[in-house]
């Protein structure tokens, strides 16, 4: 199924529940695909932006039991180094759904925007694709790119301020058409905001509420690897340019002599244990993910403790 016919299809899928939901009719396939409980959504750029940055962790949670969507905002059509657009877009969507698949992801939902070109859609526009869907899905935890980080990519930066407004529709009064219908205002209670291809860097991430949290990946860094490694004709074009870098600076590598199947993998592999013990050695850890994680609130928010006095010196 092309990502297109992906987004029609979770869009139809949408549709007929929320319609059944009214009792306008009641079909039992809209019934039998209700999005499981307890649910991980991810919010990415491109299909290979969550898998760098969060794929070990999100293999975790899915053999604790959780189900895992994925809601993709960039049609990845610039992504390779021999084919146009069209056909670029149709190879890069293809191996992104194997990608999730391998993963064990549930669903891939590609709203098919033009990769390189989010600046030119409306911030408002994409933020109600993210609450629709939040109010569809209704996860538990909600992961999406980390647009504090310096120097990303515009489209990761774009797609993660975006995300991180949506939990503000978490009330009815946002996009109340969806209210109207049947899908009345919801939002997570765990956020990971995830950087795509590099560590966290020093005072990046752990201000405010946040906090930078650490995930042991060792038992799926595996998995990851073989669900990345789907992603043949964006990684080949990783490879090209990779090479063209160390040519021009003087330092070609053996291993990339000639760009195969098996010398794309390797060097993929390498990066990826590259990116993983880097995390890992921060924390004694041999493969590790990071996270600047925002957690459930404990207790009294301050502007109540501010003001609050004990029980005994209440007024009467």
């Amino acid at each position: 199924m092309s990502g297109w016919q992906m987004s029609t299809y979770t869009l139809r899928r949408g549709l007929l529940s929320a319609l059944a939901a009214l009792g306008v009719f009641a079909p039992a396939a809209a019934a039998a695909e209700k999005p499981e409980p307890n649910g991980v959504l991810v919010v990415t750029a491109s299909a290979r932006d969550y898998l760098f940055g969060a794929g070990g962790t999100l293999a975790k949670m899915i053999e604790q039991g959780r189900p895992v969507y994925v809601l993709q905002f960039g049609n990845d059509e610039k992504d390779s180094t021999e084919l146009g657009p069209a056909a670029t877009r149709l190879a890069n969507n293809q191996e992104g759904e194997r990608a999730a698949r391998q993963l064990g992801v549930k669903e891939v939902l590609n709203l098919g925007h033009k990769s390189g070109e989010l600046a030119y859609i409306s911030s408002s526009e994409m933020r109600n694709q993210v609450m629709t869907m939040v109010r569809f899905y209704k996860p538990e935890i909600l992961f999406f790119p980390d647009w504090y980080a310096h120097y990303l990519d515009d489209d990761v930066y774009r797609v993660g301020r975006m995300a991180e407004e949506a939990p503000y529709g978490g009330g009815n009064y946002f996009v109340q058409e969806m209210t109207y219908i049947g899908y009345g205002g919801y939002a997570a209670r765990e956020y990971y905001f995830y950087i795509p291809q590099r560590p966290y860097r020093p005072r990046e991430g752990g201000e405010g509420q946040a906090q930078l949290r650490h995930v042991d990946i060792g038992s799926t860094f595996d998995h990851k690897v073989r669900a990345i490694l789907e992603l043949k004709t964006s990684n080949r074009r990783y490879a090209f340019h990779t090479r063209q870098r160390l040519e021009l600076a003087g330092r070609p590598h053996e291993l990339l002599r000639e760009l195969n199947e098996n010398s794309t993998a390797k060097l993929i592999r390498a990066y990826l244990e590259d990116f993983a013990a880097a995390v890992g050695g921060k924390h004694g850890l041999r493969y590790a993910e990071e996270f600047n994680y925002l957690g459930r609130a404990t207790g009294l928010p301050a502007h109540i403790r501010e003001h609050a006095r004990p029980a005994a010196q209440a007024a009467p």
